[in-house]
């Protein structure tokens, strides 16, 4: 098939979903309801749904009274006896798959259990949903005339009795449709070999002379990828590579830090970037506009949410809500409970509504990863915009950064400790410390009354680190690539002081 006709194909394809999503739009809470009482229909003679009499639960009330909210810890027993090769224990069709994810908070592994039913109708199906929306909002599209450049994490399939794991990347990358496959570089081959030096020159190699017309991955690492990219060709952007590119589909970390660095490179006025929120219990929302920060929660995905008000999470009146309860602009712990039999699990992730029609959100940062030392409810969202600002405001740019608390000792005022890392170091340290501490105050009215007059905070400590610091951290711990992330706030100072050690 001639590749103009196959764009146009592909094209009328993908926004023959566009009926499907306005439906969601127009009855959110009637789509909710009804996916929850087929995940409990479905379950009903699964270990979890005897153990809970899934039969007699026909309402939210009934389900949000009876079944428990877990934390990964709480169902381990239970996703091991399906690693040993025991099926029918959570979810009704046999689970395979499992993706390892340890995320940011700890060196131990997850095993996420990933069923058919979720490649098919949550992660493939969205990232279709993806190219449905884009394609609808530019009609102009030639993106398909091209490849999309994807990055994911140096991954490998492992083997284990009656199971299977990897990373997400590698058993998306394992399982992928034909029509994915055909439109993507690098090869699988490439994609997912598991050292991530060795793979970023094979890339590089393999797609310098293709036409990539899109590009996809975490914009921390993908950022690494595209300056290797510049470094290799001696060009002085990615358009003098890729005369062809549109668009960079993007997630895993808030794109605010990096967005300077790459209009840099790629100088292109109409250039798109699109965001998605994903992980590896599922695919949950899309940018449905373009130049938006606002994500579309995708409700007919196979996942049932609820919700935890942050000003609750983790008290005795912590309250769970559904979506019909939601209020705009209040963090909220998120709770799925999804078609890979993941029961009202808290996933870790903070979101904020700013749109209740449609429902669309923006995600703030970790339950464990905010500062509250103090009473001064910081969160990863905050500490993102500011730095954005700092470093648009005195010309530089950040490669990474961590912040911890520095606790009161004596009559020693407490304080926020930085290690950042920086591509491009400010003149002035001295106005880059004022503009992000002011950043933060204006962000954050419980960070401002702890700062006002050093009252119960002292100015903000900046450590400046050295070249590859966090690099040089995460290769330590075998964690370079993919979706493995810098923690950017904690309530502790385990991570800084490794770092300063370092």
């Amino acid at each position: 098939m001639p590749l103009p006709i196959l764009n146009s194909f592909a094209s009328w394809v993908l926004k023959q979903r566009i009926h499907q999503i306005e439906l969601f739009i127009k009855y959110p809470n009637e789509v909710q309801e009804e996916l929850l009482l087929n995940l409990i229909r479905a379950s009903e003679n699964t270990v979890v749904g005897k153990q809970y009499d899934y039969e007699s639960i026909h309402s939210y009330a009934t389900f949000a009274k009876r079944i428990p909210i877990s934390t990964y810890e709480e169902l381990q027993p239970m996703i091991e006896r399906t690693r040993q090769g025991e099926q029918n224990v959570f979810w009704e069709t046999p689970i395979k798959w499992f993706a390892k994810s340890s995320g940011t908070t700890n060196a131990k592994s997850k095993f996420i259990p990933v069923s058919y039913e979720a490649l098919d109708d949550c992660h493939y199906k969205g990232s279709k949903d993806l190219l449905c929306m884009y394609l609808n909002n530019n009609e102009d599209s030639e993106m398909f005339l091209g490849k999309s450049l994807r990055l994911g994490g140096s991954s490998q399939i492992y083997e284990d009795k009656n199971s299977f794991f990897g990373d997400l990347s590698a058993i998306l990358i394992e399982n992928m449709p034909i029509w994915a496959e055909f439109s993507s570089t690098p090869s699988s081959k490439t994609s997912l070999m598991s050292n991530w030096e060795t793979k970023i020159a094979a890339i590089i190699n393999e797609t310098k002379n293709e036409n990539v017309t899109s590009f996809a991955g975490v914009p921390s690492w993908m950022l690494v990828l595209m300056n290797k990219v510049l470094e290799e060709t001696g060009k002085g952007n990615l358009l003098e590579v890729w005369p062809n590119l549109e668009v960079y589909f993007h997630g895993g970390v808030n794109f605010e830090p990096y967005r300077e660095q790459y209009q840099k490179i790629l100088p292109k006025k109409e250039f798109k970037y699109y965001e998605i929120y994903n992980a590896s219990e599922g695919f949950f929302a899309i940018q449905d506009l373009n130049n938006s920060s606002d994500l579309l929660l995708m409700l007919d995905y196979g996942i049932f949410y609820e919700f935890i008000p942050m000003d609750t999470f983790g008290t005795p009146e912590q309250e769970t809500i559904r979506l019909a309860d939601v209020v705009l602009f209040k963090n909220y712990a998120l709770v799925i409970t999804t078609n890979s039999g993941l029961w009202r699990y808290l996933i870790g992730d903070t979101v904020r509504f700013t749109s209740l029609n449609p429902y669309r959100i923006r995600v703030t940062g970790r339950t464990k990863h905010h500062i509250n030392v103090f009473g001064e409810e910081l969160m990863v969202e905050n500490t993102d915009q500011a730095i954005a600002k700092a470093c648009k405001i005195t010309q530089t740019e950040v490669v990474d950064y961590t912040v911890a608390p520095v606790f009161m000792k004596e009559k020693e005022k407490g304080a926020h400790e930085w290690m950042i890392e920086f591509k491009k170091k400010p003149a002035d340290i001295g106005l880059f410390h004022k503009v992000l501490d002011e950043t933060l105050q204006s962000l954050n009215s419980d960070y401002e009354a702890k700062r006002h007059n050093n009252m119960t905070l002292n100015p903000l400590i900046i450590n400046i680190a050295r070249e590859n610091l966090f690099y040089d951290w995460l290769k330590e711990r075998d964690k370079l690539g993919g979706q493995h992330k810098i923690p950017r706030l904690s309530n502790q100072r385990d991570y800084l002081e490794q770092l300063k050690n370092m």
